[in-house]
Protein backbone atom coordinates (compact mmCIF):
# COMPACT_ATOMS: atom_id res chain seq x y z
CA UNK A 1 0.00 0.00 0.00
CA UNK A 2 1.26 3.04 -1.43
CA UNK A 3 1.61 6.19 1.36
CA UNK A 4 -1.09 8.37 -0.15
CA UNK A 5 -3.70 5.20 -0.13
CA UNK A 6 -2.55 4.08 3.45
CA UNK A 7 -5.38 6.10 5.47
CA UNK A 8 -3.54 5.98 8.87
CA UNK A 9 -0.33 7.35 7.51
CA UNK A 10 -2.61 10.41 5.94
CA UNK A 11 -4.86 11.03 9.14
CA UNK A 12 -1.07 11.16 10.96
CA UNK A 13 -0.32 14.06 8.60
CA UNK A 14 -3.41 15.99 9.05
CA UNK A 15 -3.62 16.10 12.77
CA UNK A 16 -0.17 17.05 12.72
CA UNK A 17 -0.65 19.80 10.79
CA UNK A 18 -3.85 20.58 11.81
CA UNK A 19 -4.23 19.64 15.78
CA UNK A 20 -4.91 16.66 17.37
CA UNK A 21 -8.83 19.05 18.37
CA UNK A 22 -9.74 19.31 14.52
CA UNK A 23 -13.16 17.91 14.26
CA UNK A 24 -13.06 14.04 14.12
CA UNK A 25 -16.07 14.15 10.84
CA UNK A 26 -13.12 16.93 9.39
CA UNK A 27 -10.53 14.56 9.02
CA UNK A 28 -12.41 11.65 7.80
CA UNK A 29 -13.63 14.02 5.30
CA UNK A 30 -10.24 15.00 4.24
CA UNK A 31 -8.88 11.49 4.16
CA UNK A 32 -11.17 10.82 1.57
CA UNK A 33 -10.44 13.82 -0.40
CA UNK A 34 -6.79 12.45 -0.10
CA UNK A 35 -7.43 9.43 -1.06
CA UNK A 36 -9.80 10.45 -3.97
CA UNK A 37 -7.24 12.17 -5.71
CA UNK A 38 -3.68 10.74 -4.65
CA UNK A 39 -2.06 13.46 -2.19
CA UNK A 40 -0.79 13.48 1.04
CA UNK A 41 -2.09 14.89 4.17
CA UNK A 42 0.66 17.46 4.22
CA UNK A 43 -0.19 18.39 0.55
CA UNK A 44 -4.06 19.27 1.32
CA UNK A 45 -2.62 21.60 4.47
CA UNK A 46 -0.75 23.20 2.07
CA UNK A 47 -3.40 23.84 -0.75
CA UNK A 48 -5.51 25.11 2.45
CA UNK A 49 -2.79 27.34 2.90
CA UNK A 50 -2.08 28.43 -0.41
CA UNK A 51 -6.03 29.11 -0.83
CA UNK A 52 -6.03 31.66 2.51
CA UNK A 53 -3.06 33.25 1.43
CA UNK A 54 -3.77 36.72 1.92
CA UNK A 55 -6.84 36.55 3.79
CA UNK A 56 -5.04 36.26 7.21
CA UNK A 57 -5.83 33.17 9.22
CA UNK A 58 -9.16 31.20 9.42
CA UNK A 59 -10.57 27.63 10.16
CA UNK A 60 -10.48 24.72 9.00
CA UNK A 61 -14.03 23.60 8.41
CA UNK A 62 -15.74 20.91 6.33
CA UNK A 63 -16.20 23.76 4.04
CA UNK A 64 -12.67 24.25 3.62
CA UNK A 65 -12.87 20.91 2.42
CA UNK A 66 -15.01 21.19 -0.38
CA UNK A 67 -13.18 24.92 -1.22
CA UNK A 68 -9.93 22.48 -1.74
CA UNK A 69 -12.03 19.64 -3.58
CA UNK A 70 -13.17 22.53 -5.73
CA UNK A 71 -9.77 23.65 -7.12
CA UNK A 72 -8.28 20.51 -7.03
CA UNK A 73 -10.87 19.43 -10.15
CA UNK A 74 -10.69 23.04 -11.63
CA UNK A 75 -6.65 22.21 -11.56
CA UNK A 76 -7.52 19.16 -13.27
CA UNK A 77 -9.59 20.64 -15.94
CA UNK A 78 -6.89 23.05 -16.49
CA UNK A 79 -4.43 20.53 -17.46
CA UNK A 80 -6.26 18.36 -19.37
CA UNK A 81 -6.65 21.50 -21.12
CA UNK A 82 -3.24 22.22 -21.68
CA UNK A 83 -2.28 18.46 -22.38
CA UNK A 84 -4.81 18.68 -25.82
CA UNK A 85 -3.74 21.94 -26.68
CA UNK A 86 -0.13 20.14 -27.19
CA UNK A 87 -1.27 17.47 -28.47
CA UNK A 88 -2.86 19.40 -31.05
CA UNK A 89 0.18 21.65 -31.48
CA UNK A 90 2.18 18.20 -31.77
CA UNK A 91 0.15 16.96 -34.51
CA UNK A 92 -0.44 20.59 -37.11
CA UNK A 93 2.66 22.64 -37.06
CA UNK A 94 2.74 21.76 -40.88
CA UNK A 95 -0.90 22.64 -41.30
CA UNK A 96 -0.33 26.15 -39.58
CA UNK A 97 2.55 26.80 -41.94
CA UNK A 98 5.29 27.77 -39.31
CA UNK A 99 7.58 25.96 -41.90
CA UNK A 100 10.90 25.46 -40.64
CA UNK A 101 11.84 28.23 -39.11
CA UNK A 102 14.44 26.40 -36.59
CA UNK A 103 17.23 27.84 -37.95
CA UNK A 104 16.22 31.79 -37.53
CA UNK A 105 16.77 33.73 -34.46
CA UNK A 106 12.69 34.70 -34.49
CA UNK A 107 11.90 31.04 -35.90
CA UNK A 108 9.80 28.79 -34.48
CA UNK A 109 10.94 25.74 -32.96
CA UNK A 110 9.62 22.57 -35.35
CA UNK A 111 10.22 19.09 -34.03
CA UNK A 112 10.26 17.63 -37.75
CA UNK A 113 13.19 20.38 -38.50
CA UNK A 114 15.21 19.63 -35.52
CA UNK A 115 15.46 15.74 -36.18
CA UNK A 116 17.99 15.03 -38.21
CA UNK A 117 17.44 11.60 -40.35
CA UNK A 118 17.50 8.82 -37.61
CA UNK A 119 19.00 5.46 -38.11
CA UNK A 120 16.21 4.41 -35.53
CA UNK A 121 13.03 6.15 -34.95
CA UNK A 122 12.94 8.95 -32.82
CA UNK A 123 12.55 8.42 -28.82
CA UNK A 124 9.24 9.51 -27.08
CA UNK A 125 8.58 8.89 -23.46
CA UNK A 126 5.16 7.69 -22.12
CA UNK A 127 4.15 7.51 -18.77
CA UNK A 128 7.04 9.73 -17.90
CA UNK A 129 9.17 6.32 -17.06
CA UNK A 130 10.92 6.63 -20.61
CA UNK A 131 8.95 3.79 -22.30
CA UNK A 132 9.19 4.26 -26.26
CA UNK A 133 6.59 4.22 -27.77
CA UNK A 134 5.65 0.93 -29.74
CA UNK A 135 8.43 -0.83 -27.99
CA UNK A 136 11.01 0.49 -30.47
CA UNK A 137 13.67 1.20 -27.14
CA UNK A 138 13.84 -0.97 -24.53
CA UNK A 139 15.06 0.20 -20.92
CA UNK A 140 19.14 -0.46 -20.88
CA UNK A 141 20.22 -2.65 -18.31
CA UNK A 142 23.55 -1.37 -16.80
CA UNK A 143 26.33 -3.07 -16.96
CA UNK A 144 28.92 -3.20 -14.83
CA UNK A 145 30.99 0.44 -14.35
CA UNK A 146 34.60 1.00 -14.88
CA UNK A 147 34.13 3.57 -11.87
CA UNK A 148 33.01 3.23 -8.41
CA UNK A 149 30.87 6.16 -7.94
CA UNK A 150 29.13 6.96 -4.58
CA UNK A 151 26.98 10.03 -4.70
CA UNK A 152 23.89 12.16 -2.89
CA UNK A 153 21.53 9.73 -0.53
CA UNK A 154 18.78 8.50 -3.66
CA UNK A 155 16.08 6.86 -0.63
CA UNK A 156 13.04 8.50 -0.74
CA UNK A 157 13.24 10.16 2.51
CA UNK A 158 16.03 11.80 1.35
CA UNK A 159 15.08 12.54 -2.16
CA UNK A 160 11.69 14.26 -0.56
CA UNK A 161 14.21 16.80 1.80
CA UNK A 162 15.91 17.76 -1.21
CA UNK A 163 12.59 18.37 -3.03
CA UNK A 164 11.30 20.94 -0.10
CA UNK A 165 8.03 22.87 -0.22
CA UNK A 166 10.23 26.53 -0.60
CA UNK A 167 7.46 29.03 -0.61
CA UNK A 168 7.00 28.93 3.15
CA UNK A 169 10.04 30.76 4.07
CA UNK A 170 9.50 33.02 7.09
CA UNK A 171 11.32 35.69 8.18
CA UNK A 172 12.34 34.83 11.32
CA UNK A 173 13.58 31.61 9.52
CA UNK A 174 16.03 33.40 7.73
CA UNK A 175 17.73 35.74 10.69
CA UNK A 176 17.72 32.05 13.07
CA UNK A 177 19.93 30.09 10.22
CA UNK A 178 22.14 33.98 9.93
CA UNK A 179 22.46 33.21 13.41
CA UNK A 180 23.65 29.68 13.38
CA UNK A 181 25.87 30.14 11.32
CA UNK A 182 27.57 33.25 12.88
CA UNK A 183 27.53 31.16 16.11
CA UNK A 184 28.98 28.22 15.06
CA UNK A 185 31.90 30.22 13.36
CA UNK A 186 32.37 32.06 16.76
CA UNK A 187 32.64 28.63 18.53
CA UNK A 188 35.30 27.14 16.11
CA UNK A 189 36.95 30.53 16.58
CA UNK A 190 37.10 29.99 20.48
CA UNK A 191 38.50 26.53 20.15
CA UNK A 192 41.29 26.98 17.30
CA UNK A 193 42.42 30.29 19.74
CA UNK A 194 41.66 29.39 22.92
CA UNK A 195 39.19 32.28 23.48
CA UNK A 196 37.31 32.31 26.67
CA UNK A 197 34.35 34.45 25.76
CA UNK A 198 33.85 36.78 22.22
CA UNK A 199 32.80 40.68 22.72
CA UNK A 200 30.34 42.35 21.70
CA UNK A 201 31.35 44.63 18.89
CA UNK A 202 29.03 47.38 19.47
CA UNK A 203 30.09 47.86 22.92
CA UNK A 204 32.52 50.49 23.81
CA UNK A 205 35.70 48.85 25.76
CA UNK A 206 39.27 50.16 26.67
CA UNK A 207 40.88 46.65 26.56
CA UNK A 208 40.96 45.20 23.01
CA UNK A 209 38.22 41.89 22.74
CA UNK A 210 38.04 39.04 20.07
CA UNK A 211 34.54 39.57 18.06
CA UNK A 212 32.92 37.16 15.15
CA UNK A 213 30.43 38.95 12.76
CA UNK A 214 28.97 39.20 9.22
CA UNK A 215 30.06 41.60 6.71
CA UNK A 216 27.50 43.92 5.70
CA UNK A 217 27.47 47.09 3.05
CA UNK A 218 26.29 50.50 4.72
CA UNK A 219 23.30 51.22 2.92
CA UNK A 220 23.43 54.61 4.53
CA UNK A 221 26.74 55.29 3.56
CA UNK A 222 26.75 53.57 -0.06
CA UNK A 223 24.28 54.95 -2.99
CA UNK A 224 22.47 52.61 -5.12
CA UNK A 225 24.52 49.18 -6.30
CA UNK A 226 27.51 50.77 -4.65
CA UNK A 227 30.54 47.91 -4.33
CA UNK A 228 31.49 47.15 -0.84
CA UNK A 229 34.66 48.94 0.42
CA UNK A 230 36.70 50.21 3.45
CA UNK A 231 34.31 53.16 3.87
CA UNK A 232 31.05 51.35 3.58
CA UNK A 233 31.70 48.29 5.76
CA UNK A 234 30.13 47.08 8.88
CA UNK A 235 29.65 44.34 10.99
CA UNK A 236 26.96 42.18 11.93
CA UNK A 237 27.05 40.23 15.34
CA UNK A 238 24.61 37.32 16.20
CA UNK A 239 21.76 38.29 18.68
CA UNK A 240 23.47 36.05 21.52
CA UNK A 241 26.94 37.77 20.83
CA UNK A 242 25.61 41.21 20.36
CA UNK A 243 21.86 41.18 19.85
CA UNK A 244 22.10 41.27 16.14
CA UNK A 245 23.19 45.11 15.65
CA UNK A 246 25.25 46.39 13.14
CA UNK A 247 28.60 48.53 13.58
CA UNK A 248 30.50 50.39 11.04
CA UNK A 249 34.05 48.59 10.79
CA UNK A 250 37.27 50.06 10.36
CA UNK A 251 40.84 48.56 10.44
CA UNK A 252 43.70 49.90 12.17
CA UNK A 253 46.54 51.05 9.16
CA UNK A 254 49.19 48.71 10.66
CA UNK A 255 46.26 45.50 10.78
CA UNK A 256 47.61 42.46 10.80
CA UNK A 257 46.37 38.83 9.69
CA UNK A 258 46.89 35.67 11.63
CA UNK A 259 47.29 32.15 9.86
CA UNK A 260 46.11 33.73 6.77
CA UNK A 261 47.43 32.48 3.18
CA UNK A 262 51.10 33.21 3.06
CA UNK A 263 51.58 35.60 -0.05
CA UNK A 264 48.58 36.66 -0.23
CA UNK A 265 48.97 39.51 2.08
CA UNK A 266 45.40 40.22 2.95
CA UNK A 267 41.73 38.81 2.79
CA UNK A 268 38.86 39.17 0.72
CA UNK A 269 35.80 40.49 1.96
CA UNK A 270 32.03 40.50 0.72
CA UNK A 271 29.00 40.66 1.60
CA UNK A 272 27.89 37.39 4.05
CA UNK A 273 31.38 36.69 4.75
CA UNK A 274 31.86 36.29 8.50
CA UNK A 275 35.26 37.01 9.93
CA UNK A 276 36.70 37.01 13.24
CA UNK A 277 38.68 40.16 14.22
CA UNK A 278 40.55 41.56 17.35
CA UNK A 279 40.12 45.36 18.31
CA UNK A 280 38.13 47.54 20.30
CA UNK A 281 34.88 50.06 20.20
CA UNK A 282 36.47 52.90 21.86
CA UNK A 283 33.16 54.96 21.82
CA UNK A 284 34.03 56.57 18.66
CA UNK A 285 30.76 54.93 16.64
CA UNK A 286 32.63 52.18 15.17
CA UNK A 287 34.94 49.11 15.89
CA UNK A 288 38.80 49.34 14.91
CA UNK A 289 40.26 45.90 14.09
CA UNK A 290 43.90 45.52 14.67
CA UNK A 291 44.05 41.85 13.84
CA UNK A 292 41.91 39.76 11.11
CA UNK A 293 41.99 35.91 12.47
CA UNK A 294 41.94 33.31 9.78
CA UNK A 295 41.13 29.64 10.61
CA UNK A 296 43.98 26.71 9.43
CA UNK A 297 43.53 25.69 5.91
CA UNK A 298 40.82 23.02 5.09
CA UNK A 299 42.57 19.77 4.65
CA UNK A 300 41.77 17.25 1.80
CA UNK A 301 38.83 15.12 2.00
CA UNK A 302 38.77 12.33 4.54
CA UNK A 303 38.40 9.26 1.32
CA UNK A 304 42.00 10.68 -0.10
CA UNK A 305 44.47 10.21 2.69
CA UNK A 306 43.29 6.72 3.08
CA UNK A 307 45.70 4.04 1.73
CA UNK A 308 43.76 2.18 -0.76
CA UNK A 309 44.55 -1.17 -1.85
CA UNK A 310 46.07 -1.83 -5.57
CA UNK A 311 44.51 -2.62 -8.93
CA UNK A 312 43.71 0.05 -11.51
CA UNK A 313 41.68 2.80 -10.48
CA UNK A 314 42.50 5.09 -13.39
CA UNK A 315 39.68 6.83 -15.16
CA UNK A 316 38.90 9.79 -17.47
CA UNK A 317 36.30 11.76 -17.33
CA UNK A 318 34.69 15.15 -19.59
CA UNK A 319 32.97 17.73 -17.94
CA UNK A 320 31.06 19.99 -19.97
CA UNK A 321 28.59 22.60 -18.74
CA UNK A 322 25.73 24.78 -20.44
CA UNK A 323 24.11 26.23 -22.65
CA UNK A 324 24.57 23.75 -25.05
CA UNK A 325 22.38 25.12 -27.65
CA UNK A 326 23.23 28.66 -29.13
CA UNK A 327 20.54 31.31 -29.23
CA UNK A 328 19.64 31.30 -32.22
CA UNK A 329 17.89 27.67 -32.56
CA UNK A 330 17.52 24.61 -31.09
CA UNK A 331 19.40 22.16 -32.67
CA UNK A 332 21.92 21.23 -30.00
CA UNK A 333 24.80 21.44 -32.55
CA UNK A 334 27.60 22.02 -30.00
CA UNK A 335 26.12 18.99 -28.08
CA UNK A 336 26.24 16.65 -31.07
CA UNK A 337 29.51 17.89 -31.71
CA UNK A 338 30.91 17.25 -27.94
CA UNK A 339 28.92 13.70 -28.63
CA UNK A 340 31.23 13.09 -31.44
CA UNK A 341 34.35 13.30 -29.75
CA UNK A 342 32.68 11.77 -26.76
CA UNK A 343 32.63 8.55 -29.13
CA UNK A 344 36.44 8.53 -30.34
CA UNK A 345 37.44 9.75 -26.83
CA UNK A 346 35.14 7.18 -24.99
CA UNK A 347 35.75 8.70 -21.20
CA UNK A 348 34.66 6.89 -18.06
CA UNK A 349 32.41 9.45 -17.01
CA UNK A 350 30.56 12.56 -18.08
CA UNK A 351 29.88 15.13 -15.90
CA UNK A 352 27.28 17.39 -17.64
CA UNK A 353 25.55 20.45 -15.71
CA UNK A 354 22.96 22.72 -16.77
CA UNK A 355 21.13 24.53 -18.25
CA UNK A 356 19.79 21.82 -20.70
CA UNK A 357 16.62 23.59 -21.63
CA UNK A 358 17.74 27.35 -21.00
CA UNK A 359 14.63 29.40 -20.04
CA UNK A 360 16.58 32.40 -21.28
CA UNK A 361 16.42 30.90 -24.24
CA UNK A 362 14.96 33.37 -26.64
CA UNK A 363 12.70 30.74 -28.39
CA UNK A 364 12.08 28.95 -25.43
CA UNK A 365 11.20 32.83 -23.28
CA UNK A 366 8.65 33.44 -26.44
CA UNK A 367 7.06 30.34 -26.08
CA UNK A 368 8.65 29.67 -30.11
CA UNK A 369 8.28 25.72 -29.70
CA UNK A 370 5.76 23.01 -30.54
CA UNK A 371 6.66 20.27 -28.21
CA UNK A 372 7.75 20.55 -24.57
CA UNK A 373 10.89 21.26 -23.19
CA UNK A 374 10.44 17.96 -21.37
CA UNK A 375 10.18 16.18 -25.12
CA UNK A 376 13.18 18.68 -26.24
CA UNK A 377 15.51 17.48 -23.42
CA UNK A 378 14.24 13.70 -24.74
CA UNK A 379 15.10 14.03 -28.04
CA UNK A 380 17.53 16.94 -28.54
CA UNK A 381 19.76 15.64 -25.54
CA UNK A 382 19.22 12.08 -23.60
CA UNK A 383 19.05 10.14 -27.17
CA UNK A 384 22.31 11.40 -27.92
CA UNK A 385 23.79 10.71 -24.28
CA UNK A 386 21.86 7.53 -24.51
CA UNK A 387 23.54 6.65 -27.54
CA UNK A 388 27.51 7.83 -26.60
CA UNK A 389 26.75 5.15 -23.52
CA UNK A 390 25.46 2.26 -25.89
CA UNK A 391 28.57 3.01 -27.56
CA UNK A 392 31.15 2.93 -24.69
CA UNK A 393 30.12 0.00 -22.01
CA UNK A 394 31.04 0.89 -18.32
CA UNK A 395 30.94 4.31 -19.05
CA UNK A 396 28.42 6.79 -16.87
CA UNK A 397 27.00 10.21 -16.97
CA UNK A 398 25.92 12.70 -14.23
CA UNK A 399 23.82 15.61 -14.63
CA UNK A 400 23.41 18.50 -12.34
CA UNK A 401 20.28 21.20 -13.31
CA UNK A 402 20.66 24.33 -13.50
CA UNK A 403 18.63 27.37 -11.68
CA UNK A 404 17.56 28.28 -15.71
CA UNK A 405 16.62 24.96 -16.49
CA UNK A 406 12.68 24.99 -17.49
CA UNK A 407 12.30 21.31 -17.08
CA UNK A 408 13.38 21.63 -13.29
CA UNK A 409 10.43 22.11 -10.83
CA UNK A 410 12.75 23.76 -8.15
CA UNK A 411 13.52 27.10 -8.54
CA UNK A 412 15.79 27.80 -5.43
CA UNK A 413 19.38 27.16 -4.66
CA UNK A 414 19.71 24.85 -3.42
CA UNK A 415 18.20 22.70 -5.94
CA UNK A 416 17.04 19.27 -5.99
CA UNK A 417 17.89 16.76 -8.93
CA UNK A 418 15.92 16.56 -11.91
CA UNK A 419 12.18 14.79 -11.85
CA UNK A 420 11.96 11.17 -11.57
CA UNK A 421 10.26 11.38 -15.23
CA UNK A 422 14.07 11.48 -16.40
CA UNK A 423 15.58 8.78 -14.71
CA UNK A 424 15.25 6.57 -17.38
CA UNK A 425 18.52 4.89 -17.90
CA UNK A 426 20.22 3.72 -15.01
CA UNK A 427 23.89 4.35 -16.76
CA UNK A 428 22.46 8.34 -15.80
CA UNK A 429 22.77 9.16 -12.52
CA UNK A 430 20.51 12.68 -11.55
CA UNK A 431 22.45 15.09 -9.27
CA UNK A 432 21.39 18.33 -7.01
CA UNK A 433 22.69 21.53 -7.33
CA UNK A 434 25.16 22.04 -5.64
CA UNK A 435 26.29 17.98 -4.84
CA UNK A 436 29.05 16.14 -3.71
CA UNK A 437 30.18 12.64 -5.03
CA UNK A 438 33.32 10.39 -4.98
CA UNK A 439 34.42 7.97 -8.12
CA UNK A 440 37.33 5.55 -7.44
CA UNK A 441 37.58 7.41 -3.47
CA UNK A 442 38.63 10.92 -5.14
CA UNK A 443 36.21 13.21 -4.02
CA UNK A 444 34.37 16.01 -5.94
CA UNK A 445 32.15 19.26 -5.16
CA UNK A 446 29.89 20.58 -8.13
CA UNK A 447 27.47 23.42 -8.65
CA UNK A 448 26.07 25.55 -11.48
CA UNK A 449 25.69 28.75 -9.96
CA UNK A 450 28.35 31.37 -11.73
CA UNK A 451 29.89 31.88 -7.77
CA UNK A 452 33.05 33.31 -9.01
CA UNK A 453 31.52 35.62 -10.89
CA UNK A 454 29.35 36.96 -8.35
CA UNK A 455 32.92 37.06 -5.63
CA UNK A 456 34.80 38.71 -8.61
CA UNK A 457 32.12 41.70 -8.62
CA UNK A 458 31.45 41.87 -4.94
CA UNK A 459 34.87 41.13 -3.00
CA UNK A 460 36.95 43.70 -1.32
CA UNK A 461 40.60 42.98 -0.69
CA UNK A 462 41.75 44.33 2.27
CA UNK A 463 45.85 44.16 2.37
CA UNK A 464 47.32 43.20 5.85
CA UNK A 465 50.13 42.48 7.25
CA UNK A 466 51.14 38.46 8.25
CA UNK A 467 51.64 36.86 11.18
CA UNK A 468 52.22 33.86 12.61
CA UNK A 469 50.40 32.76 16.12
CA UNK A 470 53.86 33.14 17.66
CA UNK A 471 54.15 37.28 16.98
CA UNK A 472 57.04 36.52 14.21
CA UNK A 473 56.23 38.89 10.87
CA UNK A 474 56.16 36.84 7.75
CA UNK A 475 58.39 38.76 5.08
CA UNK A 476 55.98 40.09 2.52
CA UNK A 477 59.15 40.02 -0.28
CA UNK A 478 57.33 37.41 -2.27
CA UNK A 479 54.70 39.17 -4.71
CA UNK A 480 51.44 39.64 -2.78
CA UNK A 481 48.47 38.08 -5.27
CA UNK A 482 45.06 37.75 -5.08
CA UNK A 483 44.23 34.45 -5.28
CA UNK A 484 42.97 33.56 -1.86
CA UNK A 485 39.49 34.45 -2.80
CA UNK A 486 38.80 33.44 -5.80
CA UNK A 487 40.22 30.45 -7.50
CA UNK A 488 40.24 28.13 -4.64
CA UNK A 489 37.40 26.39 -1.99
CA UNK A 490 39.18 28.55 0.61
CA UNK A 491 37.40 31.28 -1.11
CA UNK A 492 34.12 30.23 0.79
CA UNK A 493 36.30 30.02 4.05
CA UNK A 494 35.76 33.11 5.98
CA UNK A 495 31.90 31.86 6.06
CA UNK A 496 32.95 29.62 8.70
CA UNK A 497 31.17 26.06 7.33
CA UNK A 498 32.37 26.08 3.66
CA UNK A 499 29.97 27.21 1.35
CA UNK A 500 28.72 26.75 -2.23
CA UNK A 501 27.47 30.34 -2.41
CA UNK A 502 28.74 32.56 0.80
CA UNK A 503 27.74 35.98 -0.82
CA UNK A 504 24.30 37.41 1.59
CA UNK A 505 22.47 38.78 0.35
CA UNK A 506 22.85 38.04 -3.71
CA UNK A 507 24.02 41.24 -5.17
CA UNK A 508 21.03 43.42 -6.46
CA UNK A 509 21.72 43.19 -10.16
CA UNK A 510 22.70 39.17 -9.98
CA UNK A 511 19.39 38.36 -8.18
CA UNK A 512 17.84 37.10 -11.18
CA UNK A 513 20.21 34.25 -11.36
CA UNK A 514 20.14 33.01 -8.16
CA UNK A 515 17.21 32.23 -5.86
CA UNK A 516 18.75 31.60 -2.55
CA UNK A 517 17.17 30.15 -0.17
CA UNK A 518 19.01 31.11 3.30
CA UNK A 519 17.22 28.83 5.11
CA UNK A 520 18.85 25.77 3.49
CA UNK A 521 22.23 26.10 3.82
CA UNK A 522 23.08 22.73 4.77
CA UNK A 523 22.15 22.26 1.53
CA UNK A 524 25.06 24.14 0.30
CA UNK A 525 27.99 22.87 2.66
CA UNK A 526 31.04 21.97 0.75
CA UNK A 527 31.67 19.71 3.20
CA UNK A 528 28.86 17.13 4.21
CA UNK A 529 28.72 13.61 5.13
CA UNK A 530 30.73 12.10 1.78
CA UNK A 531 33.53 13.69 3.32
CA UNK A 532 34.86 15.61 6.30
CA UNK A 533 37.55 17.82 4.09
CA UNK A 534 38.11 19.77 1.06
CA UNK A 535 36.96 17.88 -2.07
CA UNK A 536 39.92 17.03 -4.26
CA UNK A 537 37.99 18.20 -7.59
CA UNK A 538 36.35 21.64 -7.46
CA UNK A 539 33.82 22.57 -10.64
CA UNK A 540 32.56 25.75 -10.96
CA UNK A 541 31.54 26.79 -14.10
CA UNK A 542 31.89 30.81 -14.84
CA UNK A 543 31.69 33.71 -17.46
CA UNK A 544 35.62 34.25 -16.55
CA UNK A 545 37.96 32.98 -18.25
CA UNK A 546 38.44 29.57 -18.31
CA UNK A 547 41.42 27.45 -16.39
CA UNK A 548 42.59 24.21 -14.57
CA UNK A 549 44.52 25.48 -11.76
CA UNK A 550 46.00 23.38 -8.13
CA UNK A 551 45.33 25.84 -4.96
CA UNK A 552 46.15 24.34 -1.63
CA UNK A 553 44.42 20.42 -1.77
CA UNK A 554 41.99 20.69 -4.41
CA UNK A 555 42.31 20.88 -8.03
CA UNK A 556 39.48 23.71 -9.50
CA UNK A 557 38.77 23.72 -13.12
CA UNK A 558 36.50 26.15 -14.88
CA UNK A 559 34.86 24.58 -17.97
CA UNK A 560 33.12 27.82 -19.11
CA UNK A 561 30.33 26.69 -21.16
CA UNK A 562 29.88 24.53 -24.37
CA UNK A 563 28.33 27.31 -26.55
CA UNK A 564 31.34 29.01 -25.98
CA UNK A 565 33.33 26.36 -27.25
CA UNK A 566 35.23 24.68 -24.30
CA UNK A 567 35.13 21.72 -22.03
CA UNK A 568 37.25 20.01 -19.78
CA UNK A 569 39.16 16.63 -19.78
CA UNK A 570 40.17 15.24 -16.51
CA UNK A 571 42.56 12.16 -16.32
CA UNK A 572 43.49 10.27 -13.46
CA UNK A 573 46.01 7.84 -13.50
CA UNK A 574 45.05 5.34 -10.09
CA UNK A 575 45.62 4.96 -6.49
CA UNK A 576 49.57 5.45 -5.30
CA UNK A 577 50.81 5.76 -2.15
CA UNK A 578 54.38 7.34 -3.20
CA UNK A 579 53.17 10.25 -5.39
CA UNK A 580 50.99 13.36 -4.41
CA UNK A 581 47.18 13.30 -5.62
CA UNK A 582 47.79 16.78 -7.77
CA UNK A 583 50.70 14.62 -9.51
CA UNK A 584 48.16 11.79 -10.52
CA UNK A 585 45.15 13.86 -11.44
CA UNK A 586 45.56 16.08 -14.77
CA UNK A 587 42.88 18.65 -15.81
CA UNK A 588 42.76 20.38 -19.30
CA UNK A 589 40.16 22.66 -20.96
CA UNK A 590 39.96 22.10 -24.36
CA UNK A 591 38.59 23.85 -27.11
CA UNK A 592 35.56 21.63 -28.98
CA UNK A 593 36.40 20.59 -32.33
Amino acid sequence: MTTFSNPSHIRRELLEKFGDDTDAKIIEESVKLCQMYNIGGEDLFFKWEAMRFGSGPGQFTLDSVEAIKAQIQRDLAKANLRKQQARANLMGPLSRGFGAGLGRPGGRFDASSAMKTPTKPAIRTQDGFGLALGGERKMPVAGPSKVNYVGPNTDEAYRKQRAYHYMYEKVSERSEAIDDRIDEFGELVKEHYKVDELGDPTTATEEDMTVVGRITLDAESSAGSVKLNEASLTLESSRIMGAGARVPLRFDPNVKILQGKQGVSGIGLFPGAIVALRGKNGGGGSFIATEILSLPQIGPSSQSRIKLESGDSSFSMCIACGPFTPDADLKYKPWNNLIVQLKAKKPTVILLLGPFVDSAHSLVKNGDIDISPAEIFQQEFLAPLRDFLDSSPGSIALIVPSLRDVISTHAVFPQCELGAEFNVDPRIHLLPNPARFSLNDISFGVSSIDVLFHLRKEEFFKRAQEWRLDGEFVSASVATKKVGTLFSPSYIRNDGRVSFYPIFPVPLELSHEVNLDVTHWDGLKLCNDLADGAPDVLISPSRLKQFSKVVDTTITVNPSFLTKGTYAMLHYAGHSNDSLLKDRLKADVLRLE
